[in-house]
């Protein structure tokens, strides 16, 4: 039977170089030490080195690690060895919609805090909305031409006048803020109603009359998140405030 201390040692070779600083070299270190191993750092600190080294052992880039005598790889074959998650960029997830709506709902508690002295008013689901509204449009601003084009996907309107894409950001974004502070509202309420209704019906359309398989531009144009329940939960959202704000102002 190997002796633990053999077990737990693991042998590393990363760039370390005066114009780079190999960013997965130094996540691999950490994450094996966090489980428990002593690692052999070796610095690759010239690209002679690195060359030399990558063509000595057959491959192609580093970091690289041995744990034993057996090589396992670089970053993510370390991370899959140690039986840790592995998410690829073409994942599917919901991590960035549920980052969102989190902050939203810290920042709408803290804003009610601030105001009223209190975290529970009705101030602040009004606030969670709008807030987590502008973020929403926030993501999508980030890249615009992304946003739109993957939003020509599925949108009923925008496949017709391709221009509402481009326009469609800064309009959630706009409606978000005017609600935020209450202001305007004769403008943000038929903008978040307006988009929140056409939104609503092309997401139904798509994903539960049609049963497309697609990727949500709810939060920008490289989201790997899937459309469904969270694009339709957006524009719904949208419509409930842009119903919402106008009675309000109404009944006080």
């Amino acid at each position: 039977m190997p002796r633990d201390d053999v077990q737990k040692t693991a042998t590393l070779y990363r760039m370390v170089m005066p114009d780079h600083l190999c960013p997965f070299g130094l996540k691999t270190r950490a994450l094996l030490e966090r489980e428990g191993y002593t690692v052999d750092d070796h610095w690759l600190e010239t690209k002679e080195e690195k060359d030399a080294f990558m063509a000595r052992h057959g491959v192609k880039t580093t970091p690289q690690t041995w744990i034993g005598d057996t090589r396992i790889g670089g970053y993510e074959e370390v991370r899959s060895h140690l039986g840790k998650p592995v998410v690829g960029k073409d994942d599917t997830t919901y991590r960035p919609v549920i980052a969102i709506f989190s902050v939203g709902l810290l920042l709408a508690l803290a804003v009610s805090w601030v105001a009223f002295g209190t975290v529970l008013s009705l101030r602040t689901l009004e606030w969670f909305l709008a807030i987590s509204m502008t973020l929403l449009g926030l993501q999508k601003l980030q890249d615009v031409e992304s946003f739109s084009t993957m939003f020509l996907n599925y949108d009923l309107l925008a496949v017709r006048w391709v221009l509402y894409g481009t326009i469609y950001p800064f309009a959630e974004t706009l409606a978000g803020v005017l609600m935020v502070a209450g202001a305007l509202v004769w403008i943000a309420a038929p903008i978040a109603l307006f988009i929140g209704t056409v939104g609503a019906v092309s997401v139904f359309k798509a994903v539960y009359v049609d049963r497309r398989e697609l990727k949500c531009a709810c939060v920008g144009g490289g989201s790997n998140v899937p459309l469904g329940f969270v694009s339709l939960t957006e524009n719904l959202m949208m419509i409930g405030m842009g119903l919402w704000m106008p009675a309000r102002m109404l009944l006080t």
